[in-house]
This record gives structure tokens, sequence and C-alpha cells, in this order.
């Protein structure tokens, strides 16, 4: 592979169109998003559960998700990180893309008002309550290898082959497993470069909630983040509550929050057409 070397005056060049596009999508981010939803979680009305799992640490999961229900992921019993991965449910070759979600909103601080997106333009999921405002859209997942690294002396499960299992279980492979979304992991890139865990890790009880925008195929694996500074593996039972959710009103934040967010919504008619 051939390396172009960019004089001083091109790299200039490039930031400068960089920062131009950057401030005028930002013209048409929020203001202001909401501060985090409120703790302990509020119940859910019974009548509109359609499912409830309680993922063991380690362990791993998947659903069929409809539009127009939700799912909870509750740390019920203490920090945990969750990966989640998606695909659509009635062509699998649509899948989540957490670089475009980042892209084209401009951040990759994930919470409550986002949305999150397709390969495809198109919304699949939307964050309408979140506690925890930790979320990872950059690093990945644990490995047999970062956890043989990390955890010498214990036998423990890691998120990779959870989701190759989750894949194969969904008649996929693993060539078919997108990037993941690790909740409650406050990862973020320092200001010299590299990623770190930074802050606390999350409130005992921290909760998401997501509202499916496209009937969907989803999976989680409950396994520690490969930059968790705990040197033990204790992942703790996290909680997915699958419901009903309220039908979104006219003004509903998460579809009228940004300029990318409504084209997507549009994007998502043309397909239910």
């Amino acid at each position: 592979m051939m390396h172009v070397r960019r004089s001083p005056e091109e790299i200039a060049a490039n930031r400068a169109r960089y920062e131009e596009h950057e401030k005028k999508g930002l013209e048409f981010a929020p203001k202001v998003l909401p501060g985090p939803s409120p703790l302990p979680a509020p119940a859910i009305d019974a009548a509109a559960i359609v499912h409830q799992e309680t993922i063991p640490g380690g362990w791993y999961w998947s659903t069929k998700l409809l539009r127009g229900e939700a799912v909870r992921i509750d740390q019920a019993e203490g920090n945990s990180t969750v990966a989640l991965v998606a695909w659509n449910a009635d062509d699998t070759s649509e899948r989540i893309n957490l670089v475009d979600t980042a892209k084209v909103q401009w951040t990759t601080a994930f919470g409550k008002g986002r949305v999150i997106f397709s390969d495809m333009g198109r919304v699949m999921f939307s964050i309408t309550e979140d506690s925890s405002g930790a979320h990872d859209c950059l690093t990945g997942g644990s490995t047999s290898a970062s956890n043989a690294a990390k955890y010498p002396d214990e036998k423990t499960r890691n998120t990779r082959d959870n989701l190759i299992l989750t894949a194969v279980k969904l008649g996929l492979d693993r060539r078919d497993i997108p990037g993941i979304l690790n909740l409650f992991a406050p990862v973020r890139v320092a200001e010299a470069g590299g990623f770190g865990w930074q802050g606390k890790r999350s409130n005992s009880g921290d909760y998401v909630e997501l509202r499916a925008e496209m009937d969907m195929l989803v999976g989680f694996s409950n396994c520690p983040h490969p930059l968790d500074p705990d040197p033990s593996y204790r992942p703790k039972p996290v909680v997915i509550t699958r419901y009903k959710a309220a039908i979104p009103a006219a003004d509903d934040l998460c579809r009228t929050a940004t300029a990318e967010a409504a084209r997507g919504f549009e994007n998502n008619a043309l397909m239910q057409a």
C-alpha cells in the first residue's frame, strides 16, 4: 500500500474543512438534552410486559423485538456492562451501525433523546430513558484472549464468543456480527488519544430503555468490558424487560431533537409504507 505524505498546508486545509463541516452539523444539534432519568426506575405496567429475562453474569440472550415495543436493561443487582447488537428482523443484512450513529449526531455520548441508526440510514432504537449516560460505542467487547490476559487464573466467558453463539442460534454467523454498543461503560477518548475508563462506573440499579423503531433481532451479552478496572471477573445479573411502549407523541424528543434523526425516521416511513 502506498502512503501519501501530506504537507503541513494540506493537513491544515483538511482540518479547516472538517471543522467547517462540524460547525454546520452542530447548528442542527440539540441545544439541550435532558439529564439522567430518575432513580430508582419506575415500575413498568404489568399489563404492558411481554417478557422478562434475567441474564446471569457471563451469559447471553437474544429476542425478537417488534416495532412499538421497548426493552429496559436494568442493573438490578449491581454493576454490569451489557453488550448489545441488533439486526433488522426482515432483512438481517441491515444491522446496527454505531459509526454512523456517532457521525451523524456529532457525538459518541449516547443518552436519553438520542437515536441509534442502522447501516441503511434508518432508526433502529430511540433511547427514551437512561439513568447512566455512560455507554461505549468505540472499543468493542471482551475476547478469550483479552480475558486470559486480564484474569489469568479464572475460568471466564467473553462477549465475542457469546455473540457468535447468539448469531448461530439466529441462523447467522460470525461475519454477521456488527459493532457492539456497550451499555454501562464510561469509556471516553483522552485528549492525548487512546481509550480510558473515566469517572465512576455507574450506579447500582442504573437502567436504559430502548424503543424499537423497526422489527429486530436483538442480542445481549453480560460480560465485563475489556477496560473495566476491576481485576476480578464478577459480572452481576441484569434484567431485560420487553414491553409494549406508549405511542410516541408528535413532539417526541427522539424524533425531533436533531435533523439527522428526523431524516432517519423519514427513511423508516419509506420502509414501512
